[in-house]
Formats: C-alpha cells, structure tokens, sequence
C-alpha cells in the first residue's frame, strides 16, 4: 500500500511575461511589472512557513517567464527559496526561459546559482510561425542564445508547437531538424490547442483562421516520433523526447505520483494525498497573502481508489507505461480488475498494448491519449 512520501521537489511560479500570447491560458500577467516586488514580498512570506533545511532533489521554476526578472530580482527570489531549501548532491534545478531574455550576463547569473537545466520557449524555427504565435524572437536569434547557453548550462530544452495555422509538413520538418542540429538533449513537442479565453479562441470564433486537419497534425506528430527516435531522442513521456540521462526529473515526479510543494498563483502541490491549487489570479493571490489569508483556491483529499486512477492516467503518460506488480503493491489495487472494461476496450482497438508485466499506450493510442485515459475515471 501506499505510504506518505516526505517531498523532495518543489514549483514556483513565476507569473510575469512581456506579452501574453494569443494560444497561452497559463496564469500570468504581461505589462505588470510593478506587481514583481509585492509578488516576491508574498513569496517571501509563504516560503518562511515552510520548515528549514528540506533538501529537494528537483526544482523547477516556471511562468509566466521567471527570466522576465532582473538578475537582484531572481537573486532576491532564489534567497528566499534556498532560506528554506537545500539542493540534494544529484539535484536538477529547472527555469523556464524566453530566448531574448537570455542575456550573457543574465546566463552566467544562472548558472552561478546553481540553474543546471534551462527549457527555452522556442516553438518555432520558421519566422512566419513564430509571427503568428506572437513570439518576439526570430530564428537566427535562437541558434545565438543556445550556442550561448549550452557553452554554461548543457542540459537545454526546447520547446516546439506543431499544428500550427498555415504551418506545412515541411516547416515542421525544418524545426525539428534544426533542433537537432543545435544538439539539444531534450524536446518537448506539443500541437497548438485553442483554449477558451485566449485571443486565439476569439480569433477562431470570428473565423479568422483555422487549425489544421487532424490527420496532418497526426502526420506532424508521427514524424516527430520517427525523426527524433532515429536522432538518438528517446521518446518517454507523451510531449517529450530526450537523450539518455537527460528526461525532465522534476515532471517524472508528476507522471510517477509522487509529492511536491507548489508556490506561486495558480501553483499546485500535492502533500499527504492533498491535492490543492493556489487562486490562479496574480492579484488575488496577492492579496490573500497580504491579508495573512490561505492563497488556496482548491483543496481536494484523494481517497485510495482516486490515487490509483490517476495514477493510470499520469502512468500512461509514459511511453514505458505501467509496471503492473509495480502499481499494485504501491496503490492495493489490482489494475486489471479496477479497469477491466477500459482495458479491454482499448486493446482491441489497438491504443494500448497489455504484456505480462506493463500496460502501455501503442504509438497510434499516444496519438489518442487524452480519449483513453478518460476511460480511466
């Protein structure tokens, strides 16, 4: 059965952009900056209720942009984490980063302090995507930045979108392959999805573009698959690809169940089988802080059965799926007899693939994940 698990990892959330993109719908605010020292003032005063001295295998920091900061304003932010926390020996300390954000000096600060993975908001090599996606970099400048970054901090990843309005096959291609001409250990892929309340979801309401057909996002996807594998990337988790010894630790933490502390606005954390969510506004989370009031806007207590069920849905992220003894001696439930019909179902129809050890999705199945899994409720 499963025990209570001390955490060792932990997420900030850094809510502040120079520009809200139309496709984003994560918590931030843009154009806010006078928000950034009453924002690390409530950082300051959540972290001193956190007990000193718990070392962290993993921390990750994410937006928002954290790099939006100024190097005292990231210095005051990682004194207030390391007044609390210490980084394990085999640490990985993650920071999400917008390319022209990276200067030389702002790169070797990181580095200084103990930053030894960078995930870089790339999405595109091609200058009319990246117009579209609202992104303020061009290509030339994004061969620059990693050449720069990789000399200090080597463990970077890129962030890529495919599925993109008026985005060929090609274009695709192109990306992926000066990705991996820059030699970059890990690529995280998504296809573009409109979300209600962005700009783009007016944009497609008014008929102003159109996504691609899916069958060219799944050719997109596929190729993705293929072209990465044979590159050296191991594909291991749905979005994701890495080269060996370099998967994102801190996400494994998420797909494989385990606790972690959450900070910031709309940060999660998951403590003693608590899952909670801090108020996704900047301002009211600002002000429940200041209040002396809890920034926690959900709280639900996960009964065993839901442990185990999301545990499915997380589990089947990965491309090596399920240890089948593995998932009954940690969760007490049999997973054939707690998702028969489910399994059943998605077998025959050749998304997921049952051996006498794992339950895994099949390449067509990732392609259809989201379909799967919610059988899994």
């Amino acid at each position: 059965m499963l025990n209570q698990e001390s955490p060792s990892s932990a997420y900030i959330h850094v809510p502040f952009c120079q520009h809200r993109c139309g496709y984003c719908d994560f918590t931030l605010v843009a154009q806010k900056d006078h928000l950034i020292e009453e924002y690390l003032a409530a950082m300051e005063q959540q972290l001193a209720e956190v007990g000193e001295g718990i070392e962290l295998q993993t921390l990750f920091l994410g937006g928002g942009t954290p790099t939006h900061l100024s190097i005292d304003q990231l210095q005051r932010l990682f004194d207030a984490l390391f007044s609390r926390f210490q980084l394990a020996t085999d640490y990985e300390f993650s920071i999400e980063a917008n390319p022209l954000n990276l200067t030389e000096e702002k790169i070797d600060f990181l580095k200084q302090s103990g930053v030894n993975r960078v995930s870089l908001g790339v999405q595109s090599f091609d200058s009319d995507i990246l117009t579209f996606l609202e992104r303020d970099h061009q290509p030339e400048q994004i061969f620059e930045i990693v050449e720069s970054l990789q000399s200090r901090i080597e463990n970077t990843s890129l962030d890529l979108i495919f599925a993109v309005p008026g985005q060929s096959l090609k274009d695709w291609q192109t990306s992926l392959a000066n990705a991996v001409r820059l030699k970059i250990p890990h690529i995280s892929t998504y296809g573009l999805t409109i979300e209600k309340g962005t700009t783009f979801w007016s944009r497609e309401q008014a008929g102003l573009f159109e996504l691609p057909e899916e069958e060219l996002a799944g050719v997109m996807y596929e190729f993705a698959l293929d072209f990465l594998d044979a590159e050296g990337l191991k594909h291991y988790e749905i979005s994701n690809f890495a080269r060996p010894g370099y998967e994102c630790r801190h996400n494994e933490v998420y797909w494989t169940g385990y606790p972690y502390y959450g900070f910031g606005p709309g940060a999660a954390s998951y403590l003693n089988g608590i899952r909670r969510q801090n108020h996704r506004s900047v301002v009211t989370w600002l002000k429940r802080i200041a209040a002396g009031e809890s920034p926690i806007s959900d709280q639900e207590q996960l009964s065993p059965e839901d442990r185990a069920r999301e545990a499915i849905i997380f589990g089947l992220r990965r491309r090596v799926g399920i240890n089948i003894t593995e998932f009954a001696s940690r969760y007490g439930f049999d997973l054939d007899a707690l998702s028969h019909a489910a399994i059943q179902k998605h077998v025959q129809a050749g998304l997921l693939e049952e051996t006498a050890t794992h339950l895994r999705l099949t390449q067509a199945g990732c392609l259809l994940a989201d379909s799967v899994v919610i059988d899994f409720l």
